[in-house]
């Protein structure tokens, strides 16, 4: 299987595919979130945060200035937003992503697909666009292409 698509027509559906996508994932997997401003990389991750047990009282936000937002999920949850950084891979690195992926963290990264190697690889990249709403999801790795297969049993319900 190369590549999932997923008609997004509205919120609903993107928070039912967060919550589809949640218990499937395990420390260390990585996401990358592709798609432009506006495309709903953001929402997605703030569905996934929730699907995967932030409390509602937690603000889920774009960690566009600050870089990098953690939760305390089971796995644990690391989001960025490498935005500002799209031309520097010493500041990423900087950022210790790797370490933390290491550490069993799912990381989401939003901006993250020029730096999938830098992140250890093995990614799963969905891909969002506005016009149509819509999220194709494709696999570069085994566990990826695992994930990306489990999420093609259960479709979108």
């Amino acid at each position: 299987m190369s590549e999932l698509s997923f008609e997004l027509p509205n919120k609903a559906a993107t928070v039912q595919l967060a919550k589809q996508l949640a218990p499937l994932l395990a420390a260390g997997d990585l996401l990358l979130l592709d798609g432009a401003l506006g495309a709903g990389k953001t929402f997605f991750a703030r569905a996934l945060a929730k699907a995967l047990g932030v409390g509602a009282e937690v603000r889920v936000t774009s960690p566009t200035f600050t870089l990098v937002h953690e939760y305390e999920t089971e796995p644990r949850l690391v989001h960025a937003d490498l935005y500002r950084l799209l031309e520097d891979e010493r500041g990423v690195r900087e950022l210790g992503l790797l370490e933390q992926r290491d550490e069993g963290a799912v990381l989401v990264v939003e901006w993250g697909k020029s730096f999938e190697r830098l992140l250890g690889g093995d990614a799963l990249l969905l891909a969002l666009s506005r016009d149509p709403r819509k999220a194709a999801i494709s696999a570069s790795g085994r566990r990826s292409a695992q994930l990306l297969e489990a999420l093609a049993k259960i479709g979108l319900k």
